[in-house]
């Protein structure tokens, strides 16, 4: 007889194949997890941006602390240079045009002063400070780094919960200086800190890298120390919360310097004609003549020394006629004779100083230029 054959379809073989498998290997799920959906972007929910711009007038050094700030500060948006004769309520549209809700603006006077100004917009408050001991990235070259964009953590001093002018400023520098959670351009980690310390009256920025969890720091860099002048209730304006009775502005203080650079010609002036007015005319003013200083000096001594002692000799006794015994070449004084000694001694230094001011006629008048 001859053999039929039966076509199988392919369904069937793979089927016929797979049964025996499926008893004893475990089956593998149909997808990989490199295939997966890509999961949705989480929400950013705080939305500060912050406007970092300067009016014209600042030097390079400002400029540099300007940019530093914004290499820090991921959530920043930069302006071009504003014009110094415009109103700084101008400000405030610039940033709701470019969707701003804080501003940080770098003021310069003189080429020299540099005044910084946080604001929260549009309905304040707004404080301003004066920028001093400014140190950029590029001056210090420290050894630390830190990644660009990561968040920092704020480090306060506790003097900022003791005075109410500093809690306001710590809620200030809390939302310009955190970077937002989940924002485009940060990374979701902490790689440096901000510290503000408070002294002297000053508020002391500094940047720390960390190096290891065990509290490790590297300064990186910049560095500048804020003067606080104002604290106003509106944005770049408005009526005064607070102002700094211990400010002084730098051009007072260049001032003061150079009328101490002033005087100083004149008090040298004053001191010499002074010196030469109550000099006295001979080394000792007591000694009359020069023929105290003529002979041997060892034997005017010797001489002086035996007429103080045949002077202090002990006179005889008048009712024996024996004279005492005398156990020294000299015999204290008693309490009279010191006290007659003191008078002679006042009265011979009254007719010193009397001599001395005799010869003081001169009388002050301003050097002539």
């Amino acid at each position: 007889m001859a053999k039929i054959k039966v076509k199988k379809s392919k369904k069937q073989v793979n089927q016929v194949k797979e049964a025996p498998k499926e008893e004893n290997v475990l089956v593998l799920p149909p997808v990989r997890m490199s295939s997966d959906p890509t999961p949705k972007q989480v929400k950013w929910i705080n939305r500060q941006r912050v406007l970092v711009f300067a009016a014209r007038g600042i030097n390079h050094r400002h400029r540099h602390l300007m940019e530093d700030l914004k290499n820090l500060m991921p959530h920043h948006k930069s302006e071009s240079k504003m014009e110094r004769s415009k109103n700084l309520y101008v400000v405030n549209e610039i940033s709701e045009m470019k969707n701003c809700n804080k501003c940080i603006l770098f003021e310069g006077r003189k080429m020299r002063d540099l005044y910084l100004w946080l604001a929260n917009i549009p309905n304040g408050p707004s404080a301003k400070f004066l920028v001093e001991n400014i140190y950029t990235m590029g001056e210090l070259k420290m050894t630390g780094n830190c990644l660009k964009g990561s968040r920092p953590l704020l480090s306060f001093d506790p003097q900022f919960t003791k005075d109410a002018h500093y809690s306001l400023l710590k809620e200030l520098l809390v939302q310009i200086f955190g970077v937002p959670k989940h924002h485009p351009k940060s990374q979701p980690f902490f790689d440096h800190v901000y510290t503000f310390m408070i002294l002297d009256n000053r508020i002391w920025f500094r940047n720390y890298q960390i190096l290891s969890e065990d509290g490790a720091l590297a300064e990186i860099g910049p560095r500048f120390v804020l003067n606080p002048v104002k604290i106003f209730s509106g944005s770049f304006g408005g009526s005064t919360l607070w102002e700094n009775p211990k400010y002084v502005t730098p051009a007072k203080l260049r001032q003061a310097y150079s009328k101490k650079a002033a005087n100083k010609y004149e008090r040298r002036i004053e001191k010499k004609v002074m010196n030469e007015a109550t000099k006295p005319e001979t080394g000792y003013p007591d000694i009359e003549g020069a023929e105290f200083f003529k002979g041997d000096p060892l034997k005017k001594a010797e001489d002086v020394l035996m007429e103080e002692q045949i002077k202090e000799e002990p006179e005889e006794n008048e009712n024996n006629g024996v004279p005492e015994p005398v156990f020294s070449m000299r015999k204290s004084k008693s309490k009279p004779d010191m006290a007659i000694r003191r008078k002679q001694l006042k009265a011979k230094s009254k007719a010193i100083s009397d001599q001395i001011k005799k010869r003081k006629q001169f009388k002050r008048k301003k050097p002539v230029k």
